[in-house]
């Protein structure tokens, strides 16, 4: 099958393990001749936004990527949110694909997918929504204008040609319900997932990982990731982990910490010699760290890391949001406030038996609603 993803409403990062990555290393994987067309965004070796030069070459997750400008029409902060890209139709035409995947429902090129399907009934085509009142139209501006009127209207110009419009979670689908006004049996919950890992690869990655921090078998490794910022809650989580008595717990912190918390980080970090901070680990090393880990802390804002650690057999700490209930149910914590994430991570240090049972209960999860194998057919069947 020729497929194409289009990843101009959204970032598409090579060497990252963001939902665009895996569904096209699995369709790559699974024989089919893939396409990505996306945006020149992109994160530096901080994890910090920044923009690449159009160009096309072989990705990192074995497909072709052709990365396409804004047009010039408005200034470049305008044209980054109006999502127009010159020369979508073009290579829609020589791609001619069997499938057509929109990550991002916030485009002007969602018009131009859904024209390039009305001429190609044959076609398939779905988007999928990452939009929810946490990330998206969190002003009047943005709301009202961007998403109620500018975005709404492309999204219900191309809805005759679209599939069940996938929600990465509840709280998309009720984004998309409310804001965008898609009847809801029209939306689908897709969820970010993970790579599912055998026995054999999960104890390799584990121990290896392990010995490499020093991390001894009796030890309780938690880990933090991503990129810190208040709404993360690190400061939150650090002040917990100092409460557990314990000297076999470790806390171990990856990813990138934005200037507002970073000197109360590193202070709260250098001041316990159980915690450090590793800073940015590539998609596959983050993997490593998560089998590595007894536990998975984040108990602030919403990242695929959440997914990613329960595909590692983790236990979790998490927000008490409704997006993350279908995901703990017996493998973690869901945590209101700074007492009950006090109160988690005393109980999770203080019975490594339980974390056992519940990193089983872990990869059950995993197994069930998770695997990429499983959602990357979805979109083939």
């Amino acid at each position: 099958m020729k497929i194409v993803h289009l990843c101009v409403s959204c970032f598409y990062i090579d060497g990252f393990g963001y939902q665009e990555n895996e569904l096209v290393r699995q369709h790559v994987a699974d024989g089919h001749d893939v396409l990505v067309i996306a945006s020149t965004e992109t994160f530096d070796a901080e994890g910090r936004l920044t923009y690449v030069q159009p160009r096309e070459y072989v990705g990192t997750d074995g497909a072709k990527v052709v990365r396409l400008p804004y047009r010039r029409i408005l200034p470049h902060r305008i044209m980054r949110k109006l999502r127009a890209h010159p020369g979508v139709r073009t290579l829609l035409e020589r791609a001619d694909p069997d499938l057509i995947v929109f990550h991002g429902l916030c485009g002007w090129e969602l018009l131009t997918v859904a024209r390039y399907a009305e001429r190609f009934p044959h076609v398939k085509v779905f988007a999928d929504s990452h939009e929810d009142h946490f990330n998206s139209g969190r002003n009047w501006l943005s709301r009202g204008l961007l998403h109620e009127q500018y975005y709404r209207r492309i999204l219900h110009a191309a809805l005759p040609v679209l599939q069940p419009i996938l929600c990465i979670s509840v709280d998309t689908m009720r984004f998309v319900h409310e804001v965008y006004r898609i009847p809801e049996k029209q939306l689908e919950f897709f969820p970010l997932g993970g790579r599912v890992l055998d026995d054999d690869e999960y104890q390799r990655r584990r121990a290896r990982t392990r010995a490499e921090f020093h991390i001894e078998d009796h030890e309780t490794l938690f880990v933090q990731s991503g990129k810190m910022d208040a709404a993360k809650r690190l400061i939150e989580s650090l002040r917990a982990f100092a409460k557990v008595p314990s000297p076999t717990a470790r806390f171990l912190i990856a990813g990138s910490l934005d200037a507002s918390i970073k000197s109360e980080a590193l202070a709260l970090i250098d001041k316990d010699p159980r915690v450090r901070f590793i800073g940015w680990l590539a998609s596959d090393r983050l993997r490593d760290l998560l089998c590595a880990a007894d536990l998975y802390v984040q108990p602030g804002s919403q990242s695929a890391t959440m997914q990613m650690s329960l595909c590692c057999r983790c236990p979790v700490i998490l927000d008490d949001v409704a997006s993350h209930e279908p995901f703990v149910q017996g493998c973690g914590w869901l945590v209101r406030d700074q007492g009950e994430l006090v109160s988690a991570v005393l109980a999770a240090a203080a019975d490594p038996t339980g974390l056992q049972r519940m990193s089983e209960v872990a990869a059950g999860v995993a197994a069930r609603m998770l695997d990429y194998r499983q959602l990357a057919a979805r979109l083939t069947r």
